[in-house]
């Protein structure tokens, strides 16, 4: 599957600046909200860019893994809060409200029979991943067919006039992945990307070490055929559905907001894969999970909150948009020295 992104055209760069410097306040002033400015106009390619139609994807998969006790949450749990969500009862039930967001809630992976809940939308490939204690959580047609999701959900949103998306997941069990995409393509040691998920204590996280670190060994002793094969081998269906949504947003020049930990590694493969993707990425905060901020360092982000959130759902993001709003309100709506009569004294 080809993706064709290429960095935002710099050529407006002058003009953008020229625009932000004229508003009628110190140069400067608004800090955080100049750069955003800044960013979200060269994506669009505007000295008046707009947020329209955003829309909210949450992916759901379960996986293999999770039967090797990584989680302090049952499997069962994901596929409970999937229907949750349909009732408007999660976080990003109500933040995608606060915040006027298209949620669109997809079944990537979950182990159950989601189909009586018309309001999840079904792209099953398969009831959860394999272990990848034992073997490739997926194979080379579920990784595609996976991609293929996010590309499609991607699509769909783009049709319906959204410039501004933003990912989250529910599956129990997906930090351990996460842990080891962020070994793999970082190289930091194992043991400093694994943390509690969603609530194990000191020997909870050895046991959790301990088992991703017998899945490597298991994994380095295996043909590699492709250079894709750590994303197939640990990754989960909602993970790689939201690299494929992340990579075809930038295709798109769509603004991507990222959220926690799994949605962060998710970013930085998406990156390896397309380096160029990430200025189209919003990084909107650090949450909890260990390994997050040094994942962030990596790969030279800057959240935008530190609220100590590790919930998931995408809730990091959603809480951040009303600044991403605001740094767009200020580039439209904010007066020039000139039309206020003000004398520009810098």
């Amino acid at each position: 599957m080809t993706f064709h992104i290429e960095k935002p055209d710099d050529g407006l760069r002058g003009q953008i600046q020229a625009k932000i410097d004229n508003l009628n306040k110190p140069k400067g002033a608004l800090g955080r909200l100049e750069s955003l400015a800044m960013q979200i106009c060269l994506v669009q390619q505007t000295l008046a860019p707009r947020l329209s139609h955003p829309c909210h994807l949450l992916l759901g998969g379960d996986h293999g893994i999770e039967r090797e006790g990584v989680s302090v949450s049952p499997r069962e749990v994901t596929w409970q809060q999937m229907i949750n969500f349909t009732r408007g009862g999660g976080g990003v039930n109500m933040f995608c409200r606060q915040h006027g967001f298209d949620l669109k809630i997809v079944d990537v992976g979950v182990d159950s029979d989601l189909t009586p809940y018309p309001a999840i939308l079904n792209r099953k490939i398969a009831r959860g991943t394999e272990n990848f204690l034992y073997r490739p959580a997926m194979s080379e047609n579920q990784f595609h067919q996976a991609l293929a999701v996010g590309i499609d959900l991607v699509n769909d949103c783009h049709a319906q006039g959204c410039t501004i998306i933003s990912i989250g997941e529910m599956g129990i069990g997906n930090t351990s992945p996460s842990s080891i995409w962020m070994h793999l393509f970082t190289g930091i040691p194992l043991q400093e990307c694994i943390g509690a998920g969603s609530g194990l204590d000191s020997e909870g996280i050895r046991h959790k070490y301990d088992i991703l670190k017998k899945s490597l060994a298991r994994f380095t002793t295996q043909p590699q055929s492709a250079p894709l094969s750590p994303l197939m081998y640990f990754g989960g269906y909602e993970m790689v559905a939201a690299i494929g949504a992340m990579l075809r947003a930038a295709e798109l020049h769509l603004i991507i907001l990222i959220d926690g930990f799994i949605m962060t590694a998710c970013a930085l493969t998406a990156c390896r894969l397309h380096p160029a993707a990430k200025d189209y990425m919003i990084f909107t905060h650090s949450g909890d999970e260990s390994g997050h901020q040094r994942m962030l360092d990596y790969l030279h982000a800057e959240p935008l909150l530190h609220l100590g959130l590790r919930l998931g759902e995408g809730t990091g993001a959603l809480c951040a948009f009303p600044i991403i709003d605001s740094s767009v309100r200020m580039i439209n709506e904010m007066n020039n020295f000139d039309n206020a009569n003000i004398t520009r004294y810098f």
